[in-house]
């Protein structure tokens, strides 16, 4: 396809060393051209090249003081990908492997997910390549406010609104709160994924495990079969991880991994949710210490992974949640699964499959939810904070909840029509990308050329 080899070389020209964002648009485009033969007025308005651009780049320099009066420096950036269906919407993700192509192919992804959710959100990411591991609270304070004292002059409640990722809880979203009330004399809804006290959603941190879970439930449902009894492999220990298998207890599955960056847990009996809280959530230490709780359990250093793979992967199940970072679950591994019996694989990370194991799972014929679509319950959530932040409510823990199965529903809903009116059943990459494609595109030709 001629229109998708000339939009990544002039990527790869305009924007050079950025991997995962080229990863990223591929993936969209070759799923595209259904769309685009049967509506060639998407081609007329030049509205892919439009699309792959952001509206705007934000890099700056991030200098703060450690706590031996050194000073240091990191790279922030925020990238506000597109606004055509509202305020920009997107986490800012604090870690060493940030560069400017994770966090656009993040805010690209940002863009479909959103869209899909049925909400009035447009798509971005931001963050840094500082390190809050290790830091010291007021490190990561004077971390978190020089950041802010250039960030805040892109960011609002109407114009963009950013939450969470990895390495942003609710620790930096009030230090980054805090500031920008200081420079702005405002006290409003610029944030979401804050503290329940100061304007938080109820239902926040569980969200998106929570609706990586829904998703998978709508799946399997759509073939006669369920999530109870099913063993379940969960990666990552963050939040997303600890509250898919939070979920799957709810609803009778038994996830039985859990994994960090320094290795993995397999407790065959069932991961045991209050210690991993615990060390998580509250100890903040490595998953290795989950032996010394439950000698059952084993754990797994990375070190000792099979070449090439992830350990996570290798434990047989009937469904798995991956639920850490990007290209975690590579091609031999998604064979591994498929050898084991993994029936259905829904994805709690941003982009955690390559494009060879998306490929197998599509071809096995598998239930498989991308990410865009299956972990999309976080932003949906975060979107329902900014809704009771205007109106200055705060709902209950149950009508979140409730609101965020509805719309991961109608998700799956959307993308599973949208594969059968292509012809195409099953295949949910296609259906959710055409389907978040064409209300952005949609909207971007009704308000001109922006």
């Amino acid at each position: 396809m001629p229109y998708v080899a000339e939009t990544i070389t002039k990527l790869k020209r305009t924007g050079p060393a950025q991997i995962e964002y080229y990863q990223a648009v591929e993936e969209v485009l070759m799923s595209l051209r259904p769309l685009l033969d049967k509506n060639p007025r998407y081609r007329q308005h030049n509205i892919i090249d439009r699309m792959v651009e952001p509206e705007r780049q934000i890099m700056f320099r991030v200098a703060w003081i450690d706590d031996k009066g050194q000073v240091q420096v990191n790279k922030g950036y925020r990238i506000e990908f597109n606004s055509a269906l509202g305020p920009i919407k997107g986490g800012l993700r604090f870690h060493p492997s940030v560069y400017a192509g994770i966090i656009k192919f993040l805010g690209f992804e940002q863009v479909f997910k959103n869209s899909l959710t049925g909400l009035a959100i447009g798509g971005g990411k931001g963050g840094s390549d500082f390190d809050p591991k290790g830091k010291s609270d007021n490190e990561v304070m004077r971390f978190c406010q020089s950041f802010m004292n250039e960030l805040y002059r892109h960011v609002g409640p109407t114009t963009d609104v950013p939450a969470g990722d990895i390495g942003v809880g609710a620790r930096e979203i009030g230090y980054m709160f805090g500031q920008y009330k200081r420079l702005t004399g405002r006290y409003e809804g610029v944030f979401t994924g804050k503290k329940i006290g100061w304007g938080g959603s109820r239902g926040r941190t569980e969200a998106t495990g929570y609706g990586s879970v829904y998703f998978a439930q709508n799946m399997l449902a759509d073939r006669g079969q369920s999530l109870e009894g099913k063993t379940c492999v969960v990666s990552g220990a963050g939040n997303v991880a600890i509250y898919t298998i939070e979920k799957l207890y709810q609803v009778g599955a038994k996830p039985v991994t859990a994994s960090d960056s320094a290795g993995m847990i397999h407790h065959a009996q069932g991961i045991n949710l209050e210690t991993l809280k615990q060390l998580k959530e509250v100890e903040k230490v490595s998953l290795s210490e989950y032996v010394k709780h439950h000698a059952d359990a084993l754990y797994t250093p990375v070190a000792q992974y099979p070449a090439g793979r992830n350990a996570v992967w290798s434990v047989p199940c009937d469904a798995a949640f991956p639920s850490a970072t990007q290209n975690e679950l590579n091609e031999a591994d998604a064979a591994v699964l498929l050898q084991n019996g993994c029936i259905c694989v829904s994805e709690g990370a941003n982009m955690p499959s390559t494009q060879g194991a998306v490929d197998k799972f599509l071809g096995a014929g598998i239930c498989y939810g991308p990410g865009k679509a299956a972990n999309a319950g976080g932003v949906a959530t975060s979107q329902l904070e900014m809704a009771q932040n205007a109106s200055m409510v705060q709902w209950t823990f149950e009508e979140v909840d409730t609101r965020l199965r509805a719309i991961m529903d109608n998700i799956y809903r959307n993308a599973s029509e949208t594969a059968r009116e292509f012809g195409r059943p099953g295949d949910l990459v296609l259906g959710a990308n055409i389907a978040g494609f064409r209300k952005v595109a949609d909207a971007m030709i009704d308000q001109g050329v922006v």
